[in-house]
């Protein structure tokens, strides 16, 4: 394993979603913190599971709002955003679509705007770095094209790139990440927010770890 200078192994600097950590993060503190955290994460992993009780589907009710208002744990996180969203039935009651965008024609002007913004996405996170293997960048390109051709009256945005990168790295599926991102701009975030001004200009300027702090993200969960 590739060791720093400070002798850390490369993957302790690296956080589980593959971002670089800091040269000046403070590892004893975050291990302070998440050694008491710890019993918490298990209690809620533990409650979610019996929840669950192996079955890949969750019936909407009070119980079940109140334990994703606590914290989703991260195995648990796709299926319940996919589920709550909207995002699980779409896929179903749509076979094959994601596939077939995919395959289809394609406008070149689109394809050129989201490969140009290939290399932009996430420059510290190593999944996403072309020596990465496999490497996130083709499953974020197929993505986005598939998108930009489902909803041509959004296209592909600046800024969207960011969003269906973190879902991607939420789901590790593309077409999970796909449709989860159309039930994102199609119906949970504010109208127009998937325009180049909104996303990235002025205030709005904002990555994933800005939306989901600001609650973008957690609008999924409001759907329940």
């Amino acid at each position: 394993m590739e060791k720093r200078e400070d002798g850390r192994d490369w993957a302790y600097r690296v956080d589980p979603y593959g971002f670089e950590r800091p040269e000046d993060f403070d590892y004893a503190s975050y291990e302070a913190f998440f050694s008491r955290y710890l019993v918490v994460l298990t209690r809620r992993a533990i409650k979610w599971s019996k929840l669950l009780k192996g079955n890949n589907s969750v019936q909407k009710s009070l119980k079940v709002k109140r334990y994703i208002r606590k914290g989703i744990p991260n195995e648990h996180r796709a299926l319940i955003w996919m589920i709550v969203s909207g995002a699980q039935a779409n896929m179903e009651q749509n076979p094959g679509y994601y596939h077939r965008l995919l395959e289809g024609e394609k406008n070149d002007k689109l394809v050129e705007a989201i490969k140009t913004d290939m290399n932009r996405t996430f420059p510290d996170n190593v999944k996403f770095r072309k020596t990465a293997d496999p490497c996130l960048q083709h499953t974020l390109y197929n993505v986005l094209v598939a998108y930009g051709h489902h909803n041509k009256a959004v296209g592909y945005c600046q800024g969207m790139n960011f969003i269906a990168g973190y879902l991607i790295l939420i789901t590790k599926n593309e077409e999970e990440s796909f449709w989860l991102l159309d039930a994102l701009i199609g119906r949970i975030l504010p109208e127009n927010i998937h325009r180049p001004w909104k996303l990235v200009h002025g205030n709005n300027q904002q990555t994933p770890r800005d939306l989901q702090r600001e609650g973008a993200f957690s609008g999924i969960t409001r759907q329940i």
